[in-house]
């Protein structure tokens, strides 16, 4: 097979400008097809729905991108891909959900859900097809983490919350960062509020979700009793009074990250 060529010698470049107003076109027909879905996204989302769940499952409704967005200071909100160059799924995967029907919790609340449950196993096919964008699931009770009462987050039992522990650097130079204690928690909710937990190995699961404020939110949730309705060991194996004493005293420090720890007085003031 043979294959020609034709080049025009007296063809020029086109102006920069001419460039330039091609790509605002394009961009701005891009954006503006992006807005028409998320307006139609967000009436969907806000439509009653009717439908019922069945014995240990919670059926939710999800905003497949609310993920995708995020607001600065002053207001303004961008769109951020993180699908593109991040391949943890426990951070781009979405995982904010609304209730519509459940035996205990009630109608209306947002929930956080493991992001392996927002899977096709468990997505109900065929009810309103009117935005890809809202998907509706039934998720096993087990896989429903929090829930959001008003702004603060509580745990759905067994789970309950914690902070990671980090042990402050004491030398003279001053841009040493604390290290992390392996397998420590400060619990914050439930019977062992308060108290430095020994925990199993990776006990510390990191929920990434979208805030109220527009911006990435975290949480640290564990098993300190286990799970039995899966069959999860006890998490929580020894309470650690000398280090309690001294994350009251703040000799240690608590909080999600290194970038973030404090003393506990500074993490709650």
């Amino acid at each position: 097979m043979v294959k020609h060529f034709l080049i025009n010698p007296h063809s020029q470049e086109s102006p920069k400008e001419d460039i330039l107003e091609l790509e605002e076109k394009r961009a701005k027909r891009v954006n503006d097809s992006r807005e028409a879905k998320e307006i139609i996204a967000e009436q969907v989302f806000n439509e009653e729905d009717t439908l019922k769940h069945v014995y240990g499952r919670v059926v939710v409704k999800i905003d497949m991108e609310g993920k995708n967005y995020h607001r600065f200071e002053g207001g303004m909100t961008i769109r951020r891909e993180r699908i593109y160059n991040n391949l943890n799924f426990r951070e781009t995967s979405p995982v904010n959900a609304t209730v519509i029907s459940s035996d205990d919790i009630p109608k209306g609340v947002e929930i956080l859900v493991d992001y392996h449950a927002v899977h096709d196993s468990n997505k109900i096919f065929n009810y309103k097809n009117k935005s890809p964008q809202i998907q509706y699931y039934s998720i096993k009770t087990n896989d429903c983490y929090l829930w959001r009462d008003k702004k603060e987050w509580l745990p759905m039992p067994p789970y309950e919350l914690a902070l990671r522990v980090f042990q402050k650097f004491d030398g003279v130079i001053s841009w040493m960062k604390p290290e992390q204690m392996t397998d420590t928690l400060y619990v914050t909710t439930g019977k062992l509020k308060g108290n430095v937990v020994m925990t199993l190995k990776g006990c510390d699961y990191e929920c990434v979700f979208q805030d109220t404020n527009g911006k990435e939110g975290n949480i640290i949730r564990f098993l300190p009793f286990g799970d039995e309705r899966v069959k999860k060991e006890i998490e929580a194996i020894a309470i650690l009074d000398e280090l309690t004493e001294k994350v009251k005293r703040g000799t240690l420090l608590v909080g999600i990250s290194v970038s973030d720890c404090k003393t506990l007085n500074e993490y709650y003031g």
